[in-house]
């Protein structure tokens, strides 16, 4: 059970990374009186917020998605959407079309989507994918126990939710999904969602929120997360340098993110480690708690180093998205909250893990399957490479973003 102070601590934590990031200069000042809305960060034109920027009454995590609100990739509601869409993403990682099928992947998030199903329908009408419902077995949506009284409604978490379901879509559009919703934000209640993901068959769990780490989180580890033969995939944090939780887990792949643009180059594509600033960019670092896994080779730091991989993270490089409850209809998202849904996803293209496995491992086994991210930080710190992308590992983009599916099997 968590203690009160560690629901302190966390609740401190999160507190203080909304702090900076009204320090960051990126906002602007709301009319004395005026009610406070989310902060806005802009970069290169493009301008957005955290769809989960106010924490709920106990939560102690906060997802890791990032909506567009105003710039280039901004879309009018129901406009033709704009961002990153599927054959997109399958060409930027090499990736085959039409796969997923036989594998299950789950998303655990927080709170309610009542217009999860319907919203993911209308992505994959766009952009030609299969129908994935309910009524022809495809589309699962339970609570944390597996049940189907959902928790509550919220609209920030209903953007991180569509987010999720449209990424896993996108890249396999085959797959079964199950859609597990917590009660709240809390370790336990995310955690205990991971468990009944994996009870009900998912052998791919994607996760898109983190907090600050904890003395408690090697027992979140085997309370949660040590699931062998099932790939867990959590985002590496939106808020720069600095190692969150559940992604310092070592039973899973700790997913950072890039600023993915088209060029000349024979990939067609090239990626750089996505920084807003200071306070926002992808997570990276070296855990305070984590033991460091056995495949791990890094020398900088003794536990747990975050990342392992990566895939597109920048809202100004974003995804398109489909949501109607808290938005209306067609937006661009961004975050590493992307980026995990996208790994899950290339995951379950691999096939399912070998019984006994820790699927956090394979990509350390097949670093040649990998596009090396060599340029940009996420802040300052030594050793470099745990916030500045060079040739081989570092923090911010671990080994790489996929180059087909050989570094997601094992």
């Amino acid at each position: 059970m968590r203690t009160p102070t560690a629901v302190a601590r966390r609740t401190a934590l999160a507190l203080a990374g909304s702090a900076a990031l009204a320090l960051s200069g990126l906002a602007t000042a709301a009319p004395a009186g005026a009610a406070a809305g989310p902060q806005v960060h802009t970069k290169g034109g493009t301008s957005w917020v955290r769809a989960c920027d106010t924490l709920g009454k106990g939560d102690t995590m906060a997802c890791h998605a990032l909506k567009v609100v105003s710039g280039t990739q901004a879309v009018t509601p129901n406009a033709t959407p704009a961002g990153f869409g599927p054959s997109d993403l399958l060409s930027a990682y090499n990736l085959p079309s039409g796969g997923g099928a036989g594998m299950t992947i789950a998303i655990v998030d927080a709170y309610d989507d009542p217009s999860a199903e319907s919203d993911m329908a209308a992505y994959r009408s766009q952009f030609g994918l299969p129908s994935c419902t309910t009524a022809n077995g495809c589309f699962k949506k339970v609570n944390q126990t597996g049940g189907t009284k959902y928790p509550r409604a919220n609209s920030g978490w209903a953007g991180e939710i569509s987010l999720d379901l449209d990424m896993v879509s996108a890249i396999a559009p085959n797959a079964k999904i199950i859609l597990v919703e917590a009660t709240s934000a809390t370790m336990a209640n995310l955690g205990t969602s991971v468990n009944t993901a994996v009870s009900l068959g998912a052998k791919f769990v994607s996760n898109s929120y983190g907090g600050g780490e904890s003395s408690l989180d090697t027992s979140y580890d085997s309370s949660y997360f040590n699931h062998p033969g099932v790939a867990i995939t959590v985002s590496s944090g939106d808020s720069a340098y600095g190692a969150q939780y559940p992604a310092s887990s070592r039973y899973v792949t700790a997913v950072g993110g890039t600023a993915l643009k088209r060029d000349s180059s024979a990939r067609g594509w090239s990626e750089s480690v996505w920084l807003t600033s200071s306070t926002e960019g992808t997570g990276s670092g070296c855990s305070a708690y984590d033991a460091k896994p056995s495949w791990q080779k890094d020398t900088g730091c003794a536990k747990r180093t975050v990342a392992d991989v990566s895939a597109v993270a920048d809202p100004a490089t974003g995804v398109a998205v489909y949501q109607t409850y808290g938005g209306s209809g067609w937006a661009v998202y961004g975050g590493t909250s992307a980026a995990a849904p996208i790994i899950a996803g290339v995951y379950a293209l691999g096939g399912t893990p070998s019984a006994g496995s820790v699927p956090a491992s394979f990509a350390y086994a097949h670093t040649t399957s990998l596009n090396d991210v060599t340029s940009g930080s996420n802040g300052s710190c030594s050793p470099s490479y745990l916030c500045t992308a060079g040739a081989g590992y570092d923090g911010p983009t671990g080994l790489g973003t996929p180059n087909g599916t050989a570094a997601f099997q094992g």
